[in-house]
């Protein structure tokens, strides 16, 4: 069984849960052909990113034969062609900085839909309800093939342009939460398709909970972009209030992001240059050692002006998997993750004193700590493990390619099958 993955950029360091569902899919004996809008450069990279970034196709406006792939689609399929731009074109009308975008994605597309019908794949997924399942679209239309998509947070809560139009062709939605799913049915109304939900998930296994830290010193954790939504600011308002308290805090933020040269100017207007340390973006090893050390793992995200706001952030998964307590911000599908009181502790976003007293508690409980890490993995182990997560989405492209191509069905491993030959 083959998938083509349509994604936006690759690899990006902040967004290792596609890597691992890729190669989850692999490792049950799905093919996976992938595709990326924009080839990304980071300082910083994963190692299980390497193998997918070497066979990862990505073009450009660029490249030798897009536009030959334009005039293959025009002998081919002149009609269809000329009504994806038209249709692509006056949806995107309203934004200039869209409509360019929407040029280049369905140039792109145009380009890949050759290359995916070349590869055999059944199936196109996107990552991302924006230019990712636009691409998709444009795929389908040049070629019949179905498609689906995984909407996540910004891509769902703030960029909604021609959502409708990309959702009622699809064969069916995935979306992380619940909370996203009756976000998706109220927005599509009766024109929504089948809407799934799959966690993005953890290897829960390889994530072994390593002794508290026995410095004396209260440590805490936060693993985020560099950016306003994800509240780095309340947590250090936050650390200032429990500095003032008596607590001897130390905080790590782990990430990149364009938020650094505020966040570093706060972290010294309220004296905390050597408690509160900026790591900017790590490999993924030393920020498993970063959350396995603290005693507790913050992330106070927040709604911002514009409404961006978190989906649920892997790296709480990670952390709660790894036995450590943490405070997140009641938003968005977080609660579904974190239950308040009992495999964490939630606060109202943006409240820096709440969020204080809620790491206090932390700081002075260590009964508390163990009991609510204890929960958080079990939590995690029980909704938001990759392997349950695979076997899923899995599942998914199984039905949909069988009820599409009945031939084709016996050959496919089922999950459980692919799982157990994998061992």
């Amino acid at each position: 069984m083959k998938v083509a993955y349509l994604v936006s950029r690759f690899p990006k360091v902040s967004e290792t849960f596609i890597v691992d569902e890729i190669l989850a899919l692999e490792r049950r004996g799905v093919s996976v052909e992938l595709f990326a809008l924009v080839r990304q450069r980071e300082a910083v990279s994963h190692p299980e990113a390497a193998p997918l970034t070497r066979r990862c196709q990505v073009a450009s406006l660029a490249t030798p034969g897009l536009w030959l792939a334009q005039l293959t689609w025009l002998v081919r399929s002149p009609r269809a062609l000329l009504a994806t731009w038209a249709r692509v074109l006056w949806g995107h009308r309203r934004s200039p900085r869209l409509f360019a975008r929407a040029i280049a994605v369905v140039a792109l597309a145009s380009l890949y839909a050759l290359r995916i019908e070349r590869s055999g794949a059944a199936h196109v997924h996107a990552h991302w309800a924006t230019h990712p399942a636009l691409g998709a679209w444009v795929v389908h239309r040049l070629t019949g093939l179905s498609y689906s998509f995984t909407a996540h947070a910004d891509d769902l809560f703030v960029q909604q342009t021609w959502l409708a139009e990309k959702a009622r062709d699809a064969a069916f939605l995935v979306t992380i939460s619940e909370y996203n799913r009756r976000f998706l049915r109220a927005l599509l109304g009766d024109t929504a398709p089948r809407i799934e939900v799959v966690h993005c998930g953890v290897r829960t296994a390889e994530l072994r909970a390593p002794a508290q830290p026995a410095d004396g010193r209260f440590r805490i954790a936060c693993v985020a972009r560099l950016e306003p939504k994800k509240g780095q600011a309340v947590l250090i308002e936050a650390c200032a209030a429990l500095v003032q308290r008596g607590i001897d805090v130390h905080c790590d933020l782990v990430g990149a992001g364009r938020d650094r040269a505020a966040l570093a100017a706060q972290v010294a207007a309220r004296g905390l240059g050597r408690r509160v340390v900026l790591h900017g973006a790590q490999p993924r090893e030393r920020v498993r050692a970063l959350v396995a050390g603290a005693t507790a793992v913050a992330q106070p995200s927040i709604v911002t002006a514009t409404g961006r706001q978190d989906g649920i952030p892997v790296s709480l998964m990670e952390a709660m998997a790894l036995e450590r307590p943490v405070v997140a911000s009641a938003l968005s599908g977080i609660p579904e993750l974190v239950l308040h009181e009992r495999s964490g502790l939630l606060i109202p976003p943006g409240d820096a004193r709440a969020l204080a007293d809620a790491l206090a508690r932390l700081a002075g409980d260590p009964a508390l700590r163990q009991r609510l890490g204890a929960a958080g993995r079990q939590r995690v182990q029980q909704l938001f493990d990759l392997e349950r997560s695979a076997d899923a989405l899995c599942g998914l492209f199984i039905a949909q390619i069988g009820a599409r191509s009945p031939a084709a069905r016996p050959a496919a491993l089922s999950a459980a099958e692919a799982r157990e030959a994998s061992g």
